[in-house]
């Protein structure tokens, strides 16, 4: 007699959990635009007509096993869609995105632990991990309105901004904010009446901003923050007495690092957007007492490369966000009197020429990401004053006409997205 040896997982509760050859596979073809699945079976998954979502087991033990596969070789089409159903992925949270869509596939995962959670044992496309949720929702908070000020504005899901709501944490303006963890933000470093500070506020998945954080890295003004890596941040540039080039990387649970030497010119007065999902991207500003168009690059890494030539018209204290999913935008700022000009940021880190702006000429305003892919700018001042007027951008990059502001009305401000929730 002869045969084959196979190795079994134990599972927690004692029961040996089934190898592939082992699997009970469904008889029926799956055709439905959902499935709940079990542990120990196969599954024949059509999606020639849909896409199909899949619902793995709420409580899977150690070793449990299931078996999808391309019945009609479609996903790449219409993609089998993964709800890990309170469960991580790859150690990515159930919040992520989790596609197959390639022709012909199949996917063996099995589950290893509450950290991991479910893992692929072969899937025929190794690079399928999670992808994360976009954010939503965005915040506007500090700045100045003759006086340094606290408060803090909630942008929606829509669009729309929030009332006032009373600040917490120092007073100060002409700081810096970013996007962290996903889906929470972090305001950091800026002017207050003792001076330039480097403590920073983490803001909650909810918006709620919390108390000071004794601040690490050369006290500054003037800087700009952006994410990176997916779910970190890093501040970059300012002023600290003087022009400076130093960077803190923050990561995905909010602590900041020390200072990083700087690469590239050291400036302040700048913005940053992320973009192609994990990079980001530094420009604009001023140098040595005279505005400039230069960029510098972040990798996914957090580290900043050497000076680019620009693109687009000098200026300062402009504002800058993501848009689009991967894509960011640089708009408004000074070039020795107050512009609405926009430069499009690509996916690949290539800054357009300039395109006449729309909605009112301003500066040292904030800006914002919401509703997943589209942006918002907000507040600033002009020679008119502080203003609370705001711009949406849609998911192409068109700037919208005025929309009359909620809130105080100030300048220097900053914002940032926050909130896979909408």
């Amino acid at each position: 007699m002869s045969g084959i040896i196979v190795n079994n997982v134990a599972r927690a509760s004692g029961t040996i959990a089934a190898t592939p050859g082992g699997l009970d596979w469904s008889t029926a073809v799956v055709t439905g635009s959902t499935v709940t699945v079990e542990a120990g079976r196969g599954y024949f998954i059509n999606t020639t007509s849909n896409a199909c979502t899949v619902t793995l087991p709420a409580s899977p033990e150690v070793g449990d096993q299931i078996v999808l596969a391309d019945y009609a070789r479609t996903w790449a089409t219409n993609a089998v869609t993964l709800d890990s159903n309170g469960n991580n992925f790859q150690g990515n949270p159930d919040t992520y995105t989790v596609d197959y869509d390639t022709v012909g596939q199949s996917l063996n995962i099995v589950y290893a632990d509450s950290t991991k959670g479910w893992l692929p044992v072969s899937d025929d496309a190794v690079a399928d991990v999670g992808v994360a949720p976009l954010t939503q929702r965005g915040i506007f908070a500090y700045g100045t309105t003759g006086s340094r000020v606290s408060m803090s504005n909630l942008l929606g899901s829509n669009g729309v901004i929030g009332t006032d709501v009373t600040g917490v944490g120092t007073a100060r303006n002409i700081l810096a904010a970013s996007n962290y963890g996903g889906d929470k933000a972090i305001f950091g470093f800026g002017s207050s009446g003792d001076g330039f500070t480097a403590i920073t506020n983490l803001v909650t998945n909810q918006g709620v901003i919390g108390t000071d954080v004794t601040g690490v890295g050369t006290t500054r003004a003037n800087l700009a923050a952006a994410s990176y890596g997916g779910d970190k941040a890093i501040f970059g540039f300012g002023n600290g007495g003087s022009e400076t080039a130093v960077s803190n990387l923050v990561s995905s649970s909010g602590v900041v690092a020390s200072d990083t030497s700087g690469v590239g010119s050291a400036r302040e007065r700048l913005a940053a957007a992320s973009y192609g999902g994990d990079k980001a991207a530094f420009a604009f500003g001023r140098k040595a007492g005279v505005d400039t168009n230069i960029k510098s690059l972040v990798s996914n890494v957090g580290v900043i490369s050497a000076d680019v030539s620009g693109v687009g018209t000098a200026r300062k204290f402009l504002a800058a966000s993501s848009y689009g999913e991967d894509k960011g935008i640089f708009a408004y700022g000074n070039t020795g009197s107050d512009v609405s000009l926009k430069n499009l940021l690509s996916n690949t880190g290539v800054i357009a020429s300039d395109v006449s702006g729309v909605g009112t000429a301003r500066e040292k305003l904030g800006a914002s990401s919401y509703g997943g892919d589209k942006a918002a700018f907000a507040y600033g001042s002009n020679t008119g004053g502080n203003l609370s007027v705001k711009n949406l951008v849609s998911n192409s990059g068109v700037v919208a006409a005025n929309v009359t502001g909620v809130g105080t009305a100030r300048e220097t401000i900053a914002a940032a997205n926050y909130s896979y929730s909408a």
